[in-house]
Protein backbone atom coordinates (compact mmCIF):
# COMPACT_ATOMS: atom_id res chain seq x y z
CA UNK A 1 0.00 0.00 0.00
CA UNK A 2 0.79 3.28 -0.77
CA UNK A 3 2.25 5.55 1.86
CA UNK A 4 -0.46 8.37 1.72
CA UNK A 5 1.45 12.15 1.54
CA UNK A 6 0.10 15.67 1.62
CA UNK A 7 0.93 16.45 -2.50
CA UNK A 8 -0.63 12.78 -3.18
CA UNK A 9 -3.77 13.93 -1.06
CA UNK A 10 -3.47 17.43 -3.11
CA UNK A 11 -2.95 15.48 -5.94
CA UNK A 12 -6.00 13.77 -5.55
CA UNK A 13 -8.49 16.26 -4.18
CA UNK A 14 -7.17 18.32 -7.19
CA UNK A 15 -8.26 15.65 -9.86
CA UNK A 16 -11.53 14.88 -8.47
CA UNK A 17 -12.32 18.35 -7.13
CA UNK A 18 -13.01 17.11 -3.98
CA UNK A 19 -12.00 18.15 -0.26
CA UNK A 20 -10.57 15.36 1.74
CA UNK A 21 -11.43 16.53 5.79
CA UNK A 22 -9.15 13.98 7.52
CA UNK A 23 -6.39 11.42 6.67
CA UNK A 24 -7.68 7.98 6.40
CA UNK A 25 -7.09 6.91 10.15
CA UNK A 26 -7.56 9.67 13.01
CA UNK A 27 -7.04 7.44 16.34
CA UNK A 28 -3.84 8.97 17.48
CA UNK A 29 -4.84 12.47 16.65
CA UNK A 30 -8.14 12.03 17.95
CA UNK A 31 -6.48 10.66 21.29
CA UNK A 32 -3.65 13.55 21.34
CA UNK A 33 -6.15 16.17 20.24
CA UNK A 34 -8.72 14.70 23.06
CA UNK A 35 -5.08 15.14 25.71
CA UNK A 36 -4.82 18.66 24.43
CA UNK A 37 -8.70 19.73 24.79
CA UNK A 38 -8.33 18.50 28.74
CA UNK A 39 -5.62 21.10 29.04
CA UNK A 40 -6.68 24.27 26.83
CA UNK A 41 -9.22 26.46 29.05
CA UNK A 42 -11.06 29.27 26.70
CA UNK A 43 -8.43 32.00 26.09
CA UNK A 44 -9.19 35.55 27.05
CA UNK A 45 -10.61 38.41 24.98
CA UNK A 46 -8.13 40.85 25.90
CA UNK A 47 -8.80 43.33 22.51
CA UNK A 48 -11.33 45.24 21.91
CA UNK A 49 -13.52 45.49 18.64
CA UNK A 50 -14.37 49.45 18.58
CA UNK A 51 -17.43 48.90 16.09
CA UNK A 52 -19.35 46.76 18.14
CA UNK A 53 -18.05 47.78 22.06
CA UNK A 54 -16.74 44.64 22.01
CA UNK A 55 -13.80 42.41 23.35
CA UNK A 56 -12.49 39.55 21.87
CA UNK A 57 -9.12 37.31 21.80
CA UNK A 58 -6.98 38.49 18.72
CA UNK A 59 -5.04 35.90 16.51
CA UNK A 60 -1.78 36.41 18.55
CA UNK A 61 -3.42 35.39 22.12
CA UNK A 62 -4.87 32.21 20.96
CA UNK A 63 -1.82 31.15 19.55
CA UNK A 64 0.31 31.70 22.69
CA UNK A 65 -2.16 29.75 24.34
CA UNK A 66 -2.80 26.75 22.17
CA UNK A 67 0.73 26.34 20.81
CA UNK A 68 2.72 24.79 23.83
CA UNK A 69 -0.34 23.01 24.61
CA UNK A 70 0.16 21.34 20.47
CA UNK A 71 3.53 20.50 20.98
CA UNK A 72 2.95 19.10 24.18
CA UNK A 73 0.92 16.67 22.47
CA UNK A 74 2.47 15.83 19.15
CA UNK A 75 0.04 18.74 17.22
CA UNK A 76 1.13 21.23 14.54
CA UNK A 77 -1.04 23.95 13.14
CA UNK A 78 -0.69 24.73 9.14
CA UNK A 79 -3.02 27.68 8.08
CA UNK A 80 -3.54 28.58 4.08
CA UNK A 81 -5.75 30.44 2.25
CA UNK A 82 -7.22 29.50 -1.40
CA UNK A 83 -9.17 31.24 -4.01
CA UNK A 84 -12.20 29.29 -6.31
CA UNK A 85 -12.63 30.88 -9.38
CA UNK A 86 -15.73 29.13 -9.86
CA UNK A 87 -17.89 30.08 -6.35
CA UNK A 88 -15.42 33.46 -6.50
CA UNK A 89 -14.95 32.49 -3.32
CA UNK A 90 -11.53 33.35 -0.49
CA UNK A 91 -10.91 30.42 1.83
CA UNK A 92 -9.28 30.50 5.01
CA UNK A 93 -7.84 26.51 5.25
CA UNK A 94 -6.36 24.97 8.84
CA UNK A 95 -4.72 21.48 8.98
CA UNK A 96 -3.99 20.28 12.74
CA UNK A 97 -1.21 17.72 11.98
CA UNK A 98 -0.16 14.67 14.17
CA UNK A 99 3.63 13.21 14.69
CA UNK A 100 1.75 10.00 13.42
CA UNK A 101 1.24 11.60 9.81
CA UNK A 102 -2.68 12.07 10.57
CA UNK A 103 -4.31 14.74 10.03
CA UNK A 104 -8.09 16.93 10.10
CA UNK A 105 -8.70 19.47 7.55
CA UNK A 106 -11.43 22.24 7.45
CA UNK A 107 -11.76 25.71 5.63
CA UNK A 108 -13.76 29.07 6.13
CA UNK A 109 -15.35 31.05 3.77
CA UNK A 110 -14.25 34.78 4.87
CA UNK A 111 -15.28 37.53 2.97
CA UNK A 112 -13.05 40.62 2.15
CA UNK A 113 -14.51 43.69 2.52
CA UNK A 114 -11.89 45.81 0.84
CA UNK A 115 -10.52 44.17 -2.34
CA UNK A 116 -7.06 45.54 -1.35
CA UNK A 117 -3.93 43.82 0.50
CA UNK A 118 -5.64 45.22 4.28
CA UNK A 119 -9.16 43.62 3.32
CA UNK A 120 -7.58 39.99 2.20
CA UNK A 121 -5.35 40.31 5.46
CA UNK A 122 -8.15 41.05 7.69
CA UNK A 123 -10.37 37.85 6.26
CA UNK A 124 -7.09 35.29 6.86
CA UNK A 125 -6.81 36.90 10.01
CA UNK A 126 -10.54 36.69 10.97
CA UNK A 127 -10.61 33.08 9.21
CA UNK A 128 -7.73 31.79 10.99
CA UNK A 129 -8.70 33.04 14.74
CA UNK A 130 -11.79 30.97 13.57
CA UNK A 131 -10.76 27.85 12.06
CA UNK A 132 -8.30 27.73 14.82
CA UNK A 133 -10.97 27.90 17.86
CA UNK A 134 -13.17 25.11 16.28
CA UNK A 135 -10.76 22.93 15.27
CA UNK A 136 -9.78 22.75 18.61
CA UNK A 137 -13.18 23.48 20.20
CA UNK A 138 -12.29 26.27 22.53
CA UNK A 139 -13.76 29.76 22.88
CA UNK A 140 -12.07 32.43 22.53
CA UNK A 141 -14.85 35.80 22.11
CA UNK A 142 -17.74 37.26 24.47
CA UNK A 143 -20.65 35.57 22.96
CA UNK A 144 -22.68 37.98 21.28
CA UNK A 145 -25.94 36.11 20.21
CA UNK A 146 -24.89 36.29 16.91
CA UNK A 147 -25.74 39.97 16.71
CA UNK A 148 -22.30 40.85 14.72
CA UNK A 149 -22.92 38.41 11.69
CA UNK A 150 -26.99 39.57 11.10
CA UNK A 151 -25.88 43.00 11.18
CA UNK A 152 -27.48 44.07 14.93
CA UNK A 153 -26.79 47.26 15.89
CA UNK A 154 -23.22 47.79 18.11
CA UNK A 155 -24.27 47.73 21.77
CA UNK A 156 -23.16 50.92 24.25
CA UNK A 157 -20.83 49.28 26.42
CA UNK A 158 -18.08 47.11 26.32
CA UNK A 159 -18.46 43.90 27.55
CA UNK A 160 -16.34 42.55 30.32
Amino acid sequence: MEEETLDSVEESTQENNVTEWQSNKIDKIAAALSKAQGILTGVQADSINPFFNSKYADLNSILTVVRPVLAENGLALIHGNKYDISSNGFYVTCKLIHTSGQWIYSEIRVPVSKKDAHGVGAACTYGRRYSLSGMLGISVDVDDDGNAAVGAAPSQQVRR
